[in-house]
Parts: C-alpha cells; structure tokens; sequence
C-alpha cells in the first residue's frame, strides 16, 4: 500500500504563484504515472499535470506555460509548480500515483488552492 500526503495550497492573489507538494510513502522510481488534478465545486474531475514513468510530461492547455511538475526520487516527493494563477484554477487540488495497471490508483488528501483579489 502507498500513502501520499500533500502540502501547500492556500489563498492567493492573480498572478501569484503557489508549490504543491505530495510525499509517498515508497519509492516512486518505479511509478508508472504521477500527476496531479483538480475539481471546481459544480464541475468535473481534470487532469492538469502528469509525469509518465518518471520522465515524459504533460499538461492540460489551460495551464500549459504556468504550471510545472517535477520530482525529488531522494524525498519520495512530486511537485506542482504554479505560476501566473487566475482565478479560475481555484480548486481542489490532488495528488494521483499509479504503479501497477492491474491495481487501484492512490489518492492524496487534497488541498484548497484560492486565487482571488
């Protein structure tokens, strides 16, 4: 079993920046995905970042250019740089790992990111 815990988030102004972080409990060297999504109250669940095995990246269009995700394998940690944030990327932010296709993917708790003047 894994466990992912999450820090940062809060409340911020247009155009600031914010660094989530997700801690595993094991080794993500061999994770098949990390990435990071976010929900909006009345919307639907999206993708905004992933890192496949370790290397490949991508990211939703709406972000692309402001937000970054990247790893530290020494801390077990992932990521997520936010830069230039709007007020639509207020959100639930989570934390998402992947490390067998035939087992269940692990969840962070997620955090509050509020963008707002």
């Amino acid at each position: 079993q894994v466990q992912l815990v999450q820090s940062g988030g809060g409340l911020v102004q247009p155009g600031g920046s914010l660094r989530l972080s997700c801690a595993a409990s094991r080794s993500i060297l061999s994770a098949l995905s990390m990435g990071w999504y976010r929900q909006a109250p009345g919307k639907q669940r999206e993708l905004v970042a992933i890192m496949i095995s370790g290397a490949n990246t991508d990211y939703a269009e709406s972000v692309k250019g402001r937000f970054t995700i990247s790893r530290d394998n020494a801390k077990n940690t992932v990521y997520l740089q936010m830069d230039g944030l709007k007020p639509e990327d207020t959100a639930v932010y989570y934390c998402n790992a992947r490390f067998s296709f035939v087992g269940d993917a692990y969840w962070g708790q997620g955090t509050q990111v509020t963008v707002s003047a």
